[in-house]
């Protein structure tokens, strides 16, 4: 059979990375994974961690710099304002819709992607892989089957090759993630799921407690 070339958006978060491993664990094949630096406050940690996945995997890893994207946007990823959220807030849709909106950067997904496509035209990869999912998607629209399926369409006018975007991820929630990474043998201390820069994950993002709440509700 023949192998499906995908183009990867690794941010070294989870769900990026758990899609990565899973196309993988299919026997696809991955010919570039894209970094994307628009200024964001975790940026180092990020990078650490998508480049530390990319060699466990044997993928190229390239760097995207973004700092028009950093200078239109006052989103709290850059400017370091990053709301705190309680655990018992989460599934709280006005609290977690105001926690996306501060850190909404403008059309960050739909760069994203437009980039990968150009890259997996260029390259003869078929799909880009993204790490949207069913939790997320409540309130980040750009994460949702919906807008899965009609960027794909628009990627059938823009690329001659008609690429088309895919999340394995896209109907799973944080703690079904959560199950998959302990599946997949990718290395524990691999990935970075928090929105601050710190040291360490700083545990009170919206980020850090969906990650948190995911592994313990997984029995971790």
């Amino acid at each position: 059979m023949t192998k499906q070339s995908y183009i990867a958006l690794l941010s070294g978060g989870l769900d990026s990375t758990v899609s990565v491993a899973k196309i993988l664990g299919e026997g696809e094949e991955i010919k570039l994974a894209l970094f994307f630096d628009y200024g964001q406050q975790a940026v180092r940690q990020e990078f650490k961690a998508a480049a530390g996945i990319a060699k466990y995997y044997g993928i190229d890893l390239k760097v995207i710099n973004l700092d028009w994207l950093r200078d239109i946007t006052k989103t709290a990823l850059i400017s370091g304002d990053i709301p705190d959220i309680e655990r018992g807030s989460l599934d709280n849709k006005e609290i977690t819709t105001n926690s996306a909106k501060a850190v909404w950067v403008p059309n960050r997904n739909g760069v994203f992607i437009n980039i990968a496509a150009a890259y997996a035209e260029s390259m003869g990869a078929s799909y880009i892989i993204t790490g949207f999912n069913e939790e997320e998607a409540s309130t980040f629209p750009d994460n949702s089957v919906e807008f899965i399926e009609l960027i794909s369409k628009t990627l059938t006018y823009s690329t001659l090759a008609h690429i088309k975007v895919v999340s394995p991820l896209a109907k799973l929630k944080k703690v079904e993630i959560v199950r998959l990474f302990k599946t997949l043998n990718i290395p524990a201390d691999s990935i970075w799921s928090c929105y601050r820069g710190g040291e360490k994950p700083c545990g009170k993002c919206e980020s850090c407690m969906r990650f948190n709440r995911a592994m313990e509700m997984a029995g971790n």
